[in-house]
């Protein structure tokens, strides 16, 4: 690094270890992204650009990411690009169970894009998942982790009863911030 006289006198600080993280593309790695590949599948893990990436993956962790990999708004704290999403592909909850069962797991986590440009803001897409993956994996917990749902003619209410009455195990939504800073934060 160039260092004129009298700039960045100060030798920067070394990283502490804990906060480097090691590139582990490994075997299960590896598999993971060929599977998500080979099926067309997003996870937040990449759309999002998590270092926690290589980690995860080499335990057979991910975070599915359903309707799409393009976001109708363009909230301040997201990585996750936004654009105008393409059509929901209808296969995609197929696909993800069989990637569910692929990956053996025990507990899936499924979060998404909000599809403001639907009428139900995707939420029989949702449901379908969880059906999918239950079809697939019984034995399987579900966490679907949701976006608020703000389709252009359904209700949010009646969106929300929908993917409650697919019966995730575990239901979350992030409010991400205050009521007050929302308006400047996470537009839409």
């Amino acid at each position: 690094m160039h260092r004129a006289p009298g700039e960045n006198a100060d030798r920067p600080q070394r990283r502490p270890g804990w906060l480097k993280v090691r590139i582990q593309e490994g075997d299960n790695f590896t598999e993971l992204r060929d599977i998500m590949r080979e099926r067309g599948l997003h996870t937040v893990c990449e759309e999002a650009a998590c270092p926690n990436i290589y980690e995860c993956w080499e335990a057979r962790e991910a975070t599915f990411l359903l309707a799409g990999d393009k976001c109708t708004r363009r909230c301040g704290f997201c990585d996750i690009m936004t654009a105008r999403p393409e059509a929901l592909d209808a296969d995609e909850p197929a696909k993800i169970a069989e990637a569910v069962d692929l990956m053996g797991l025990k507990f899936a986590v499924v979060t998404g894009v909000a599809r403001d440009d639907l009428d139900d803001g995707a939420s029989g897409h949702w449901a379908a998942t969880i059906a999918a993956i239950r079809a697939a994996r019984p034995d399987c917990g579900i966490e679907v982790l949701i976006p608020d749902f703000k389709g252009r003619k359904e209700h949010p209410r009646d969106s929300l009863a929908r993917v409650i009455e697919a019966a995730p195990d575990v239901l979350a939504h992030n409010l991400e911030t205050v009521r007050r800073l929302h308006p400047s934060i996470r537009p839409g």
